[in-house]
């Protein structure tokens, strides 16, 4: 028998929950924090720009709180983490949303490849920066939104910095391959320590009509125009996969939601697969070792 759709109206109450959302003023966040918030969740709109923040914040009932965080900055990360933690005694979801996609070659604050820097590197350090008001919280999880571009990505540790003939389509898939790579490796360090909360999962929303295309060449935003119309999910439908990773009472650490059709370009969210190099063990803990000299944040576990 198929699988009924799961749909906003499936989630869970979550009165008493408090819900970090990165990126939450646009897109995908926005559709994430304003289903959490109408199920009873005292929603955290985390936004580079506050102003944006605010005026999204603004279309939510019940208000969200706003933090300032730049995933370019680690001072940023590091100040945005010390206000959740002086704020809020647990934390009960961290959706780990905020991206940006297929820019021009540039480097972050600290020096990391844009994409990386940010997809990667931005959510590996806040959530070690977090997840202690996260530890032994019933229920509490970590997800972390990949792509199915994933497929498609690399990592090359001589040259995380891209100098070598950037490609910024390589340089996208290979973020959202480390989303996934941190995703499960947290989620098996995590089971070794013997936590059974927070549990570590990972979402894609398939093809959804957002803002993330922004930084495309010009060619490609026209094209991109005249598609998605035709062919994307709106950005409420891109978001259930990601809600569902985060309220289902079903969902185990370590699964993979996505939408439904065969290409999981659209459709309801269901439980879906990844590639082998995202489960390679091997690479996943050269990365999180990487990760972590990099932006000098150490996990708890």
């Amino acid at each position: 028998m198929a699988e009924r759709n799961w749909t906003t109206a499936d989630i869970p109450d979550q009165t008493g929950r408090t819900a970090v959302v990165t990126g939450g003023n646009v897109g995908l966040g926005f559709e994430v924090a304003r289903a959490l918030g109408a199920r009873g969740a005292q929603v955290v709109i985390a936004s580079r720009d506050t102003g944006k923040g605010a005026g999204a914040a603004a279309k939510i009932a019940p208000k969200p709180d706003v933090v300032r965080l730049d995933l370019t900055s680690l001072a940023s990360i590091r100040e945005a983490a010390a206000e959740l933690r002086s704020r809020y005694a647990k934390l009960d979801l961290l959706i780990n949303n905020a991206g940006v996609m297929m820019t021009p070659y540039a480097r972050t604050e600290n020096g990391f490849e844009l994409q990386l820097g940010t997809n990667h590197l931005g959510h590996f350090a806040l959530t070690g920066l977090l997840i202690d008001q996260m530890m032994d919280v019933p229920g509490a999880r970590i997800v972390t939104v990949s792509s199915m571009l994933h497929q498609r990505g690399s990592i090359n540790f001589d040259d995380l910095a891209y100098e070598q003939r950037y490609n910024r389509s390589a340089a996208y898939a290979r973020s959202k391959l480390a989303n996934l790579l941190f995703a499960y490796e947290l989620e098996r360090r995590l089971e070794r320590a013997g936590r059974q909360d927070p549990i570590s999962l990972a979402a894609h929303p398939g093809y959804a009509n957002t803002e993330l295309g922004r930084y495309l060449p010009a060619p490609m935003r026209l094209g991109v125009g005249l598609v998605n119309p035709l062919f994307a999910q709106s950005p409420a439908m891109g978001a259930l996969p990601l809600l569902r990773a985060a309220t289902d009472p079903a969902v185990r650490g370590g699964q993979f939601y996505g939408p439904s059709s065969r290409t999981q370009m659209r459709g309801h969210p269901k439980l879906t697969a990844s590639s082998a190099r995202s489960h390679d063990e091997e690479l996943a803990s050269r990365l999180w070792t990487e990760s972590e000299r990099l932006t000098g944040v150490r996990y708890p576990l």
